[in-house]
Protein backbone atom coordinates (compact mmCIF):
# COMPACT_ATOMS: atom_id res chain seq x y z
CA UNK A 1 0.00 0.00 0.00
CA UNK A 2 1.62 3.25 -1.18
CA UNK A 3 1.43 6.19 1.25
CA UNK A 4 3.36 9.37 1.89
CA UNK A 5 4.89 10.15 5.27
CA UNK A 6 2.08 12.44 6.38
CA UNK A 7 -0.57 9.87 5.56
CA UNK A 8 1.37 7.23 7.46
CA UNK A 9 1.52 9.45 10.56
CA UNK A 10 -2.22 10.06 10.53
CA UNK A 11 -3.15 6.44 9.88
CA UNK A 12 -0.71 5.27 12.55
CA UNK A 13 -2.34 7.61 15.07
CA UNK A 14 -5.76 6.23 14.22
CA UNK A 15 -4.44 2.69 14.68
CA UNK A 16 -3.37 3.74 18.20
CA UNK A 17 -6.87 4.98 19.01
CA UNK A 18 -6.07 8.69 18.85
CA UNK A 19 -9.10 10.93 18.45
CA UNK A 20 -7.75 14.40 19.17
CA UNK A 21 -4.55 16.35 18.49
CA UNK A 22 -3.54 19.67 20.03
CA UNK A 23 -1.24 21.62 17.78
CA UNK A 24 -0.15 24.65 15.81
CA UNK A 25 1.23 24.43 12.25
CA UNK A 26 4.31 25.97 10.68
CA UNK A 27 6.50 25.52 7.64
CA UNK A 28 8.29 22.27 8.49
CA UNK A 29 5.17 20.41 9.58
CA UNK A 30 2.88 21.88 6.92
CA UNK A 31 2.93 18.78 4.68
CA UNK A 32 1.47 16.81 7.60
CA UNK A 33 -1.23 19.40 8.25
CA UNK A 34 -2.22 19.51 4.58
CA UNK A 35 -2.94 15.76 4.75
CA UNK A 36 -5.13 16.12 7.85
CA UNK A 37 -8.46 16.74 6.01
CA UNK A 38 -8.13 13.21 4.58
CA UNK A 39 -8.57 11.91 8.14
CA UNK A 40 -11.73 13.50 9.58
CA UNK A 41 -11.69 11.05 12.50
CA UNK A 42 -8.72 13.01 13.88
CA UNK A 43 -10.01 16.13 15.63
CA UNK A 44 -7.42 18.87 15.57
CA UNK A 45 -7.59 21.69 18.12
CA UNK A 46 -5.66 24.74 16.99
CA UNK A 47 -4.02 26.28 20.07
CA UNK A 48 -2.65 29.80 20.43
CA UNK A 49 0.78 28.72 21.70
CA UNK A 50 2.62 25.41 21.50
CA UNK A 51 3.07 25.29 25.29
CA UNK A 52 -0.72 25.17 25.42
CA UNK A 53 -0.71 22.18 23.07
CA UNK A 54 1.68 20.24 25.29
CA UNK A 55 -0.18 21.05 28.52
CA UNK A 56 -3.53 20.26 26.90
CA UNK A 57 -2.25 16.88 25.70
CA UNK A 58 -0.98 16.29 29.24
CA UNK A 59 -4.33 17.17 30.82
CA UNK A 60 -6.15 14.96 28.32
CA UNK A 61 -3.86 12.03 29.19
CA UNK A 62 -4.26 12.44 32.95
CA UNK A 63 -8.06 12.26 32.92
CA UNK A 64 -8.42 9.54 30.25
CA UNK A 65 -5.40 7.34 30.97
CA UNK A 66 -4.61 7.40 27.24
CA UNK A 67 -1.60 9.15 25.67
CA UNK A 68 -2.21 12.76 24.70
CA UNK A 69 -0.93 13.96 21.32
CA UNK A 70 0.61 17.32 20.44
CA UNK A 71 1.99 18.63 17.13
CA UNK A 72 4.31 21.56 16.46
CA UNK A 73 6.65 22.78 13.78
CA UNK A 74 10.44 23.04 13.90
CA UNK A 75 12.54 25.62 15.74
CA UNK A 76 10.53 27.84 18.11
CA UNK A 77 7.41 25.76 17.59
CA UNK A 78 9.22 22.74 18.98
CA UNK A 79 11.06 24.61 21.73
CA UNK A 80 7.77 26.14 22.90
CA UNK A 81 6.70 22.60 23.75
CA UNK A 82 9.61 22.06 26.12
CA UNK A 83 7.95 23.20 29.37
CA UNK A 84 4.96 20.97 28.64
CA UNK A 85 7.15 17.99 27.81
CA UNK A 86 9.20 18.47 30.99
CA UNK A 87 5.98 18.71 32.99
CA UNK A 88 4.78 15.40 31.58
CA UNK A 89 8.14 13.75 32.18
CA UNK A 90 8.29 14.81 35.83
CA UNK A 91 4.76 13.55 36.50
CA UNK A 92 4.98 10.34 34.40
CA UNK A 93 2.27 11.38 31.94
CA UNK A 94 1.93 9.42 28.66
CA UNK A 95 2.23 11.73 25.70
CA UNK A 96 3.35 11.47 22.06
CA UNK A 97 4.67 14.65 20.44
CA UNK A 98 5.21 14.97 16.70
CA UNK A 99 7.42 17.82 15.51
CA UNK A 100 8.32 18.91 12.02
CA UNK A 101 12.00 19.34 11.20
CA UNK A 102 13.76 21.12 8.35
CA UNK A 103 14.35 19.01 5.25
CA UNK A 104 16.95 16.27 5.45
CA UNK A 105 19.44 18.08 3.21
CA UNK A 106 19.28 21.18 5.45
CA UNK A 107 19.84 19.45 8.80
CA UNK A 108 23.00 20.78 10.39
CA UNK A 109 23.16 23.88 8.21
CA UNK A 110 21.49 26.28 10.67
CA UNK A 111 18.59 26.55 8.28
CA UNK A 112 15.62 28.80 9.04
CA UNK A 113 13.79 27.45 12.12
CA UNK A 114 16.22 24.57 12.55
CA UNK A 115 16.66 23.39 16.14
CA UNK A 116 18.01 20.09 17.42
CA UNK A 117 14.82 19.23 19.30
CA UNK A 118 15.80 15.60 19.88
CA UNK A 119 18.99 16.84 21.54
CA UNK A 120 17.12 19.45 23.57
CA UNK A 121 14.49 17.02 24.80
CA UNK A 122 16.78 14.06 25.43
CA UNK A 123 16.76 14.56 29.24
CA UNK A 124 13.05 15.42 29.46
CA UNK A 125 11.53 12.63 27.38
CA UNK A 126 11.20 8.96 28.06
CA UNK A 127 12.47 8.47 24.52
CA UNK A 128 12.72 10.40 21.29
CA UNK A 129 13.25 9.72 17.59
CA UNK A 130 14.53 11.54 14.52
CA UNK A 131 12.86 9.74 11.62
CA UNK A 132 14.91 9.97 8.42
CA UNK A 133 12.84 7.76 6.12
CA UNK A 134 9.09 7.50 5.61
CA UNK A 135 9.40 3.73 5.72
CA UNK A 136 10.31 4.02 9.44
CA UNK A 137 7.26 6.06 10.50
CA UNK A 138 4.74 3.27 11.04
CA UNK A 139 7.08 1.33 13.32
CA UNK A 140 8.27 4.41 15.18
CA UNK A 141 4.74 5.66 15.95
CA UNK A 142 3.74 2.22 17.23
CA UNK A 143 6.86 2.08 19.42
CA UNK A 144 6.27 5.64 20.64
CA UNK A 145 2.80 4.83 21.97
CA UNK A 146 4.03 1.59 23.53
CA UNK A 147 6.91 3.30 25.32
CA UNK A 148 4.79 6.30 26.39
CA UNK A 149 2.07 4.22 27.98
CA UNK A 150 3.84 1.19 29.48
CA UNK A 151 6.05 0.76 32.52
CA UNK A 152 6.50 4.21 34.02
CA UNK A 153 4.61 6.38 31.51
CA UNK A 154 6.17 9.45 29.98
CA UNK A 155 6.43 11.67 26.90
CA UNK A 156 7.93 10.44 23.62
CA UNK A 157 8.91 12.88 20.88
CA UNK A 158 8.99 11.98 17.17
CA UNK A 159 10.83 14.52 15.00
CA UNK A 160 10.20 14.20 11.25
CA UNK A 161 11.94 16.25 8.50
CA UNK A 162 9.65 18.13 6.14
CA UNK A 163 10.54 16.10 3.05
CA UNK A 164 9.94 12.81 4.89
CA UNK A 165 6.26 13.80 5.21
CA UNK A 166 6.02 13.93 1.40
CA UNK A 167 8.16 10.88 0.66
CA UNK A 168 6.08 8.00 -0.72
CA UNK A 169 6.76 4.41 0.28
CA UNK A 170 5.01 1.07 0.37
CA UNK A 171 3.95 0.95 4.01
CA UNK A 172 3.94 -2.19 6.14
CA UNK A 173 2.04 -1.94 9.42
CA UNK A 174 3.89 -3.78 12.19
CA UNK A 175 1.86 -6.25 14.23
CA UNK A 176 4.34 -6.51 17.07
CA UNK A 177 7.03 -4.46 18.74
CA UNK A 178 10.52 -5.76 19.31
CA UNK A 179 12.39 -3.69 21.89
CA UNK A 180 14.90 -6.07 23.50
CA UNK A 181 16.22 -3.41 25.90
CA UNK A 182 12.81 -2.32 27.13
CA UNK A 183 10.86 -4.82 29.20
CA UNK A 184 9.27 -3.18 32.26
CA UNK A 185 8.94 -5.47 35.25
CA UNK A 186 5.26 -5.34 36.17
CA UNK A 187 4.56 -8.35 38.35
CA UNK A 188 6.73 -7.81 41.40
CA UNK A 189 8.98 -10.38 43.08
CA UNK A 190 6.92 -12.96 44.97
CA UNK A 191 9.50 -13.25 47.75
CA UNK A 192 9.47 -9.52 48.32
CA UNK A 193 5.68 -9.48 48.31
CA UNK A 194 5.70 -12.19 51.02
CA UNK A 195 8.13 -10.12 53.09
CA UNK A 196 5.92 -7.05 52.63
CA UNK A 197 2.84 -8.98 53.77
CA UNK A 198 4.69 -10.18 56.87
CA UNK A 199 5.67 -6.63 57.80
CA UNK A 200 2.09 -5.43 57.31
CA UNK A 201 0.71 -8.29 59.42
CA UNK A 202 3.15 -7.47 62.25
CA UNK A 203 2.79 -3.68 62.16
CA UNK A 204 0.97 -1.81 64.90
CA UNK A 205 1.02 1.65 63.33
CA UNK A 206 1.07 1.22 59.53
CA UNK A 207 0.45 4.02 57.04
CA UNK A 208 -0.09 3.74 53.29
CA UNK A 209 1.60 6.51 51.29
CA UNK A 210 -0.37 6.50 48.04
CA UNK A 211 1.22 8.27 45.08
CA UNK A 212 0.49 8.96 41.43
CA UNK A 213 1.34 5.35 40.57
CA UNK A 214 -1.96 4.26 42.12
CA UNK A 215 -3.82 6.37 39.55
CA UNK A 216 -1.54 5.50 36.65
CA UNK A 217 -1.99 1.77 37.27
CA UNK A 218 -5.70 2.18 38.07
CA UNK A 219 -5.24 0.43 41.39
CA UNK A 220 -8.21 2.18 43.00
CA UNK A 221 -10.06 -0.97 44.06
CA UNK A 222 -6.92 -2.81 45.14
CA UNK A 223 -5.76 0.08 47.32
CA UNK A 224 -9.17 0.29 48.94
CA UNK A 225 -9.14 -3.48 49.55
CA UNK A 226 -5.76 -3.31 51.29
CA UNK A 227 -6.71 -0.32 53.42
CA UNK A 228 -10.05 -1.75 54.51
CA UNK A 229 -8.86 -5.33 55.02
CA UNK A 230 -6.08 -4.34 57.43
CA UNK A 231 -7.62 -1.02 58.55
CA UNK A 232 -4.62 1.01 57.45
CA UNK A 233 -4.87 4.82 57.17
CA UNK A 234 -4.13 6.20 53.70
CA UNK A 235 -2.03 9.32 53.17
CA UNK A 236 -2.16 10.40 49.50
CA UNK A 237 0.57 12.55 48.02
CA UNK A 238 -0.36 15.64 45.98
CA UNK A 239 -0.51 13.64 42.74
CA UNK A 240 -2.01 10.71 44.62
CA UNK A 241 -5.10 12.77 45.51
CA UNK A 242 -8.19 11.21 43.92
CA UNK A 243 -6.57 7.78 43.97
CA UNK A 244 -8.42 7.11 47.24
CA UNK A 245 -11.67 8.88 48.18
CA UNK A 246 -11.22 11.88 50.45
CA UNK A 247 -14.51 11.06 52.16
CA UNK A 248 -13.37 7.56 53.15
CA UNK A 249 -12.96 7.15 56.90
CA UNK A 250 -9.40 5.84 56.41
CA UNK A 251 -8.25 8.79 54.28
CA UNK A 252 -5.98 10.99 56.37
CA UNK A 253 -5.08 13.67 53.81
CA UNK A 254 -2.02 14.95 52.01
CA UNK A 255 1.27 15.22 53.95
CA UNK A 256 4.41 17.25 53.37
CA UNK A 257 5.35 20.89 52.95
CA UNK A 258 1.76 22.15 52.79
CA UNK A 259 -0.05 18.96 53.67
CA UNK A 260 -2.21 18.30 56.67
CA UNK A 261 -0.21 18.58 59.88
CA UNK A 262 -1.80 15.41 61.24
CA UNK A 263 -0.88 13.49 58.10
CA UNK A 264 2.78 14.46 58.40
CA UNK A 265 2.72 13.63 62.11
CA UNK A 266 1.09 10.26 61.43
CA UNK A 267 3.96 9.41 59.08
CA UNK A 268 6.44 10.33 61.79
CA UNK A 269 4.70 8.13 64.38
CA UNK A 270 4.15 5.16 62.06
CA UNK A 271 6.10 1.94 62.52
CA UNK A 272 5.57 0.90 58.88
CA UNK A 273 5.27 2.98 55.70
CA UNK A 274 3.79 1.26 52.66
CA UNK A 275 4.80 3.54 49.77
CA UNK A 276 2.81 2.83 46.61
CA UNK A 277 3.79 4.45 43.32
CA UNK A 278 5.44 7.50 44.84
CA UNK A 279 9.02 8.71 44.84
CA UNK A 280 9.69 10.22 48.27
CA UNK A 281 10.19 13.65 46.71
CA UNK A 282 11.53 16.54 48.75
CA UNK A 283 8.09 18.12 49.25
CA UNK A 284 7.13 14.98 51.19
CA UNK A 285 10.33 14.15 53.03
CA UNK A 286 11.92 17.54 53.73
CA UNK A 287 15.20 16.59 55.42
CA UNK A 288 15.66 13.00 54.26
CA UNK A 289 18.02 12.18 57.15
CA UNK A 290 15.26 12.74 59.68
CA UNK A 291 12.27 11.54 57.66
CA UNK A 292 10.20 8.86 59.41
CA UNK A 293 13.21 7.29 61.06
CA UNK A 294 11.11 5.13 63.38
CA UNK A 295 9.47 3.08 60.65
CA UNK A 296 10.26 0.21 58.34
CA UNK A 297 9.48 0.92 54.73
CA UNK A 298 7.98 -1.01 51.83
CA UNK A 299 8.36 0.69 48.46
CA UNK A 300 6.39 -0.44 45.39
CA UNK A 301 7.24 1.29 42.12
CA UNK A 302 7.38 0.22 38.48
CA UNK A 303 10.56 2.26 37.98
CA UNK A 304 13.52 0.51 39.68
CA UNK A 305 15.54 3.75 39.65
CA UNK A 306 13.13 5.23 42.21
CA UNK A 307 13.68 2.46 44.77
CA UNK A 308 16.10 3.68 47.41
CA UNK A 309 16.88 6.88 45.47
CA UNK A 310 15.87 9.28 48.21
CA UNK A 311 14.96 7.09 51.18
CA UNK A 312 16.42 3.66 52.08
CA UNK A 313 13.76 0.96 52.19
CA UNK A 314 13.47 -2.43 53.85
CA UNK A 315 11.38 -4.19 51.22
CA UNK A 316 11.81 -3.03 47.61
CA UNK A 317 9.21 -4.23 45.11
CA UNK A 318 9.65 -3.32 41.45
CA UNK A 319 6.32 -3.70 39.74
CA UNK A 320 3.03 -2.22 38.68
CA UNK A 321 1.11 -1.08 41.77
CA UNK A 322 -2.13 -2.75 40.73
CA UNK A 323 -0.55 -6.12 39.97
CA UNK A 324 1.53 -6.08 43.14
CA UNK A 325 -1.49 -5.22 45.29
CA UNK A 326 -3.50 -8.08 43.77
CA UNK A 327 -0.84 -10.50 45.09
CA UNK A 328 -0.18 -8.62 48.31
CA UNK A 329 -3.83 -8.42 49.32
CA UNK A 330 -4.09 -12.22 49.25
CA UNK A 331 -1.36 -12.48 51.88
CA UNK A 332 -2.41 -9.65 54.20
CA UNK A 333 -4.41 -10.71 57.22
CA UNK A 334 -7.49 -8.78 58.38
CA UNK A 335 -6.73 -6.41 61.23
CA UNK A 336 -8.24 -3.45 63.06
CA UNK A 337 -5.48 -1.17 64.48
CA UNK A 338 -8.03 0.51 66.71
CA UNK A 339 -5.50 2.21 68.98
CA UNK A 340 -3.59 3.58 65.99
CA UNK A 341 -6.71 4.93 64.29
CA UNK A 342 -7.76 6.54 67.56
CA UNK A 343 -4.34 8.16 67.80
CA UNK A 344 -4.76 9.64 64.32
CA UNK A 345 -8.15 11.06 65.29
CA UNK A 346 -6.42 12.64 68.28
CA UNK A 347 -3.83 14.19 65.96
CA UNK A 348 -6.65 15.59 63.82
CA UNK A 349 -8.27 17.19 66.86
CA UNK A 350 -5.00 18.70 68.06
CA UNK A 351 -3.87 19.91 64.61
CA UNK A 352 -7.07 20.84 62.71
CA UNK A 353 -5.45 21.81 59.39
CA UNK A 354 -8.60 21.52 57.27
CA UNK A 355 -10.66 24.17 58.98
CA UNK A 356 -11.52 27.42 57.22
CA UNK A 357 -11.53 30.29 59.67
CA UNK A 358 -14.74 32.20 60.13
CA UNK A 359 -14.31 35.74 58.84
CA UNK A 360 -16.18 38.33 56.80
CA UNK A 361 -13.18 38.64 54.51
CA UNK A 362 -13.05 36.83 51.16
CA UNK A 363 -10.33 34.25 51.69
CA UNK A 364 -9.24 31.73 49.05
CA UNK A 365 -9.81 28.70 51.25
CA UNK A 366 -13.49 29.64 51.46
CA UNK A 367 -13.75 29.93 47.68
CA UNK A 368 -12.31 26.42 47.17
CA UNK A 369 -14.59 24.98 49.84
CA UNK A 370 -17.59 26.56 48.11
CA UNK A 371 -16.58 25.14 44.71
CA UNK A 372 -16.18 21.72 46.34
CA UNK A 373 -19.62 21.87 47.90
CA UNK A 374 -21.28 23.36 44.81
CA UNK A 375 -19.92 20.51 42.67
CA UNK A 376 -20.44 17.86 45.36
CA UNK A 377 -16.78 16.91 44.93
CA UNK A 378 -17.59 15.50 41.48
CA UNK A 379 -15.78 17.99 39.25
CA UNK A 380 -12.31 17.65 37.77
CA UNK A 381 -10.06 20.33 39.25
CA UNK A 382 -6.98 21.50 37.34
CA UNK A 383 -4.48 23.77 39.03
CA UNK A 384 -1.37 25.69 38.26
CA UNK A 385 1.37 26.02 40.83
CA UNK A 386 1.56 28.09 43.97
CA UNK A 387 -0.73 28.98 46.83
CA UNK A 388 -3.91 28.31 44.86
CA UNK A 389 -2.63 24.80 44.07
CA UNK A 390 -2.15 24.02 47.76
CA UNK A 391 -5.53 25.45 48.77
CA UNK A 392 -7.17 23.43 46.00
CA UNK A 393 -5.38 20.31 47.27
CA UNK A 394 -6.40 21.01 50.86
CA UNK A 395 -9.99 22.16 50.61
CA UNK A 396 -11.56 20.39 47.63
CA UNK A 397 -12.93 16.94 48.36
CA UNK A 398 -11.62 14.52 45.71
CA UNK A 399 -13.89 11.52 45.81
CA UNK A 400 -13.66 10.29 42.22
CA UNK A 401 -10.60 8.83 40.44
CA UNK A 402 -8.52 11.18 38.28
CA UNK A 403 -10.31 14.28 39.57
CA UNK A 404 -7.22 16.34 40.48
CA UNK A 405 -4.88 17.38 37.67
CA UNK A 406 -1.84 19.42 38.64
CA UNK A 407 1.78 20.02 37.73
CA UNK A 408 3.36 18.37 40.76
CA UNK A 409 6.98 17.69 39.90
CA UNK A 410 7.95 20.42 37.46
CA UNK A 411 5.72 22.99 39.16
CA UNK A 412 4.83 24.72 35.90
CA UNK A 413 2.96 27.99 36.32
CA UNK A 414 0.47 28.44 33.51
CA UNK A 415 -0.47 24.77 33.43
CA UNK A 416 -3.96 25.43 34.77
CA UNK A 417 -5.60 26.94 31.67
CA UNK A 418 -4.43 24.63 28.84
CA UNK A 419 -4.29 21.64 31.20
CA UNK A 420 -7.97 22.20 32.01
CA UNK A 421 -8.74 22.57 28.32
CA UNK A 422 -7.23 19.15 27.63
CA UNK A 423 -9.01 17.62 30.62
CA UNK A 424 -12.35 18.96 29.38
CA UNK A 425 -11.75 17.58 25.88
CA UNK A 426 -10.90 14.21 27.40
CA UNK A 427 -13.91 14.21 29.73
CA UNK A 428 -16.67 16.25 28.09
CA UNK A 429 -19.15 14.62 30.47
CA UNK A 430 -17.57 16.27 33.55
CA UNK A 431 -17.56 19.77 34.97
CA UNK A 432 -13.96 20.98 34.84
CA UNK A 433 -12.79 23.80 37.10
CA UNK A 434 -9.43 25.43 36.53
CA UNK A 435 -8.19 26.93 39.79
CA UNK A 436 -5.67 29.61 38.88
CA UNK A 437 -3.55 32.30 40.39
CA UNK A 438 -3.62 35.68 38.70
CA UNK A 439 0.07 35.22 37.82
CA UNK A 440 -0.19 31.77 36.27
CA UNK A 441 -3.43 32.63 34.47
CA UNK A 442 -1.75 35.44 32.60
CA UNK A 443 0.99 33.10 31.34
CA UNK A 444 -1.34 31.00 29.18
CA UNK A 445 -4.65 32.88 29.10
CA UNK A 446 -4.47 33.06 25.30
CA UNK A 447 -5.98 29.56 25.27
CA UNK A 448 -9.32 31.05 26.37
CA UNK A 449 -9.69 31.93 22.68
CA UNK A 450 -9.09 28.26 21.84
CA UNK A 451 -11.77 27.22 24.33
CA UNK A 452 -14.32 29.67 22.91
CA UNK A 453 -13.49 28.69 19.34
CA UNK A 454 -13.92 24.98 20.08
CA UNK A 455 -16.73 25.33 22.64
CA UNK A 456 -14.74 23.81 25.50
CA UNK A 457 -16.73 24.90 28.58
CA UNK A 458 -14.02 25.07 31.26
CA UNK A 459 -14.86 27.12 34.36
CA UNK A 460 -11.91 29.17 35.66
CA UNK A 461 -11.61 30.48 39.21
CA UNK A 462 -8.86 33.10 39.46
CA UNK A 463 -7.78 33.52 43.07
CA UNK A 464 -6.66 37.07 42.45
CA UNK A 465 -4.43 38.45 45.19
CA UNK A 466 -2.28 40.69 42.99
CA UNK A 467 0.82 38.73 43.93
CA UNK A 468 2.92 35.78 42.92
CA UNK A 469 1.46 34.48 46.13
CA UNK A 470 3.70 31.61 47.16
CA UNK A 471 6.85 33.56 46.39
CA UNK A 472 5.47 36.47 48.42
CA UNK A 473 4.74 34.09 51.29
CA UNK A 474 8.35 32.87 51.25
CA UNK A 475 9.56 36.49 51.18
CA UNK A 476 7.35 37.23 54.19
CA UNK A 477 8.54 34.25 56.23
CA UNK A 478 12.18 33.89 55.15
CA UNK A 479 13.12 37.41 53.92
CA UNK A 480 11.53 39.67 56.57
CA UNK A 481 8.60 40.65 54.31
CA UNK A 482 10.91 42.15 51.70
CA UNK A 483 8.62 41.85 48.69
CA UNK A 484 10.85 42.01 45.65
CA UNK A 485 9.29 41.58 42.21
CA UNK A 486 6.23 39.68 43.39
CA UNK A 487 3.42 42.26 43.30
CA UNK A 488 1.29 43.10 40.26
CA UNK A 489 0.01 46.68 40.07
CA UNK A 490 -1.55 46.56 36.61
CA UNK A 491 -3.42 43.31 36.22
CA UNK A 492 -5.97 43.48 33.41
CA UNK A 493 -9.68 43.65 34.10
CA UNK A 494 -10.33 39.89 33.99
CA UNK A 495 -14.08 40.36 33.45
CA UNK A 496 -13.59 42.58 30.43
CA UNK A 497 -10.91 40.17 29.25
CA UNK A 498 -13.34 37.25 29.48
CA UNK A 499 -15.96 39.22 27.57
CA UNK A 500 -13.41 40.20 24.94
CA UNK A 501 -12.65 36.52 24.38
CA UNK A 502 -16.38 35.75 24.18
CA UNK A 503 -16.49 33.95 27.52
CA UNK A 504 -18.60 34.52 30.63
CA UNK A 505 -16.95 36.90 33.08
CA UNK A 506 -17.77 37.87 36.66
CA UNK A 507 -16.01 39.43 39.60
CA UNK A 508 -16.52 38.45 43.25
CA UNK A 509 -15.40 40.74 46.04
CA UNK A 510 -17.66 39.60 48.88
CA UNK A 511 -18.37 36.23 50.50
CA UNK A 512 -22.07 36.61 49.86
CA UNK A 513 -21.46 36.54 46.09
CA UNK A 514 -19.36 33.35 45.99
CA UNK A 515 -21.88 30.50 45.73
CA UNK A 516 -24.31 32.28 43.40
CA UNK A 517 -21.51 33.26 41.02
CA UNK A 518 -20.11 29.71 40.99
CA UNK A 519 -23.56 28.43 40.04
CA UNK A 520 -23.95 31.14 37.40
CA UNK A 521 -20.60 30.18 35.84
CA UNK A 522 -21.53 26.50 35.77
CA UNK A 523 -24.88 27.29 34.19
CA UNK A 524 -23.21 29.18 31.35
CA UNK A 525 -22.92 27.14 28.17
CA UNK A 526 -19.25 27.80 27.45
CA UNK A 527 -16.01 28.82 29.14
CA UNK A 528 -16.45 31.06 32.18
CA UNK A 529 -13.97 33.13 34.17
CA UNK A 530 -14.64 34.24 37.73
CA UNK A 531 -12.27 36.80 39.21
CA UNK A 532 -12.26 36.16 42.97
CA UNK A 533 -10.57 39.19 44.52
CA UNK A 534 -9.22 37.54 47.66
CA UNK A 535 -7.18 38.70 50.64
CA UNK A 536 -3.78 39.71 49.33
CA UNK A 537 -1.51 38.37 52.05
CA UNK A 538 -3.22 35.16 53.05
CA UNK A 539 -0.71 32.37 53.69
CA UNK A 540 -0.87 28.63 53.14
CA UNK A 541 -0.57 26.58 56.34
CA UNK A 542 0.76 24.28 57.59
CA UNK A 543 4.23 24.79 56.19
CA UNK A 544 7.35 22.72 56.59
CA UNK A 545 10.21 24.92 55.34
CA UNK A 546 12.18 23.43 52.46
CA UNK A 547 14.82 20.94 53.60
CA UNK A 548 13.56 20.81 57.19
CA UNK A 549 11.66 18.17 59.11
CA UNK A 550 8.18 17.86 60.53
CA UNK A 551 9.59 19.11 63.84
CA UNK A 552 10.08 22.55 62.20
CA UNK A 553 6.52 22.63 60.85
CA UNK A 554 4.78 26.01 61.02
CA UNK A 555 1.10 25.62 61.77
CA UNK A 556 -1.47 28.34 61.19
CA UNK A 557 -1.31 30.98 63.91
CA UNK A 558 -4.31 30.84 66.20
CA UNK A 559 -6.62 33.56 64.82
CA UNK A 560 -8.65 36.06 66.74
CA UNK A 561 -11.65 35.07 64.65
CA UNK A 562 -13.56 31.94 65.53
CA UNK A 563 -13.07 28.86 63.39
CA UNK A 564 -15.69 26.57 61.96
Amino acid sequence: MRRNGGQIVCEALLREGVDVIFGLPGGAILPLYQILPEFPELRHILVRHEQGAAHAADGYARVTGRPGVAWATSGPGATNLVTGIATAQMDSVPMVVVTGQVGRAAIGSDAFQETDITGITLPITKHNYLVMHASEIAGVIKEAFHIASTGRPGPVLVDIPKDVFTEEVDVEWPDEIDLPGYKPNLQGHSGMIRRAANLINEAERPVILAGHGVILSQAFDELRELAEKAQIPVVPTLLGLSGFPDDHVLCVGMPGMHGMAYASLAIEEADLLIALGMRFDDRITGDTSSFATGSKKIHVDVDPSEIGKNIPVDVPIVGDVKRVLVDLNKRVQPSTHIDWLNRIEELKRDHPSMLVRETDKLIPQYVIKEISEATNGEAIVVTGVGQHQMWAAQHYSYNEPRSLVSSGGAGSMGYEVPGAMGAQVGRPDKVVWSVAGDGGFQMTMCEIATMVENHIPVKIAILNNGFLGMVRQWQEIFYNSSYVATGYSANPDFVKLAEAFGAFGARVTDKSQVRSTIMEAMAFDGPAIVDFVVEQEENVYPMIPAGMSVREMIEEPRPQEART
